[in-house]
């Protein structure tokens, strides 16, 4: 046992010795190499007292350059998000569908539906219609003059020129003839325009319960029976209910005539005027503003009427039109 143990211990010991001579023969040959390669004259010349001149804010100027170049970099890819071209994909109309309910399942909005499918009434979009969805907001635009140009019509609407003259493959400063049409990414509607497409840019101006006797149209003559025209809705009620302005406006005039009786007028934006007859009162005046909390005057049956009620027309432009079509 004890032979053994002396055996493993020269073992050890032969071992150990190798890898030190190994080592140091190695570290010797690596000393011998470098002296025989390093240069021999490492002495200086004749040194200047004064410190060369160099640029402490080199590495500030070299900072900024990167944090241009960085910012270009990122300019020319968010410019890429954003100029992406305009697509558009097609919807097909459901029962119960709803301008409103369609552009909220297309995360779009109300005007870039109605605009870009020349919607002129939302309530009577039909079930197996077809109607455009872009892939932007905004709103199709028709120019009103020769001249105009997608940095103009940006301007009006406070948009990014650039942006509208990309998607409609224009330049921004191109001359546009009038009644062509181009998309202005990310432009609204104006406020009446969309109310009025949507059905509510009047209210009511009976705030209380009444019964349409007459609509708007054709129709037998109470007085005669026969076939004639009727330009407003006849709202029957009791005499003396309150007949309040169905939107803001300046009254244009009051009075009395044999087939309205008393009535009065009221202009509104947008071409708009309102006419109320049969009034057994009349309780603005001419000149006077108005809105829908002002009340005007008061249910009658004054002038060409088989009983009390409100008579209700609606002109724009002149013209008559459906005041249901309207009505919120």
């Amino acid at each position: 046992m004890l032979k053994g143990k002396v055996v493993l211990f020269f073992r050890k010991s032969f071992i150990q010795l190798g890898l030190t001579f190994c080592v140091g023969a190695f570290a010797a040959g690596t000393l011998v190499f470098l002296a025989r390669n390093f240069p021999k004259n490492g002495r200086g010349g004749y040194e200047s007292p004064v410190m060369p001149q160099y640029s402490e804010d080199f590495s500030k100027a070299e900072d900024e350059q990167n944090a241009e170049l960085l910012a270009q970099a990122e300019a020319a890819e968010n410019s890429e998000e954003d100029l992406k071209p305009l697509t558009y994909w097609t919807y097909r109309i459901r029962p119960g569908d709803m301008i409103g309910l369609i552009a909220e399942k297309y995360d779009i909005s109300q005007d870039t539906l109605i605009s870009v499918n020349n919607i002129r009434a939302s309530r009577l979009i039909q079930p197996g219609q077809y109607i455009k969805i872009p892939s932007e907001e905004g709103i199709l635009y028709t120019v009103k003059k020769d001249g105009e140009t997608p940095a103009s019509i940006s301007e009006k609407y406070e948009v990014d020129a650039l942006k509208c003259a990309f998607v409609n493959k224009l330049d921004v400063n191109s001359e546009l003839k009038a009644g062509s049409s181009i998309f202005v990414p990310g432009a609204e509607m104006d406020s009446i325009t969309l109310s009025e497409i949507n059905g509510d840019l009047f209210r009511k101006p009976l705030h209380t319960w009444y019964r349409l006797t007459s609509y708007f149209g054709w129709r037998p003559s109470p007085f005669t029976g026969r076939r004639s025209w009727h330009g407003g809705l006849d709202m029957a009620c009791p005499q003396g209910t309150r007949i309040f302005a169905a939107m803001a406006g300046r009254v244009a005039e009051t009075g009395y005539n044999n087939t309205y009786g008393n009535y009065v007028i009221v202009n509104h934006l947008n071409g708009y005027k309102t006419l109320y007859g049969h009034m057994s009162a009349i309780t603005c005046s001419k000149g006077q503003w108005v809105d829908t909390n002002s009340v005007i005057g008061r249910v009658g049956s004054t002038g060409a009427s088989t009983g009390p009620h409100l008579h209700f027309t609606v002109f724009k432009r002149g013209k008559m039109v459906n005041p249901l079509a309207l009505l919120g």
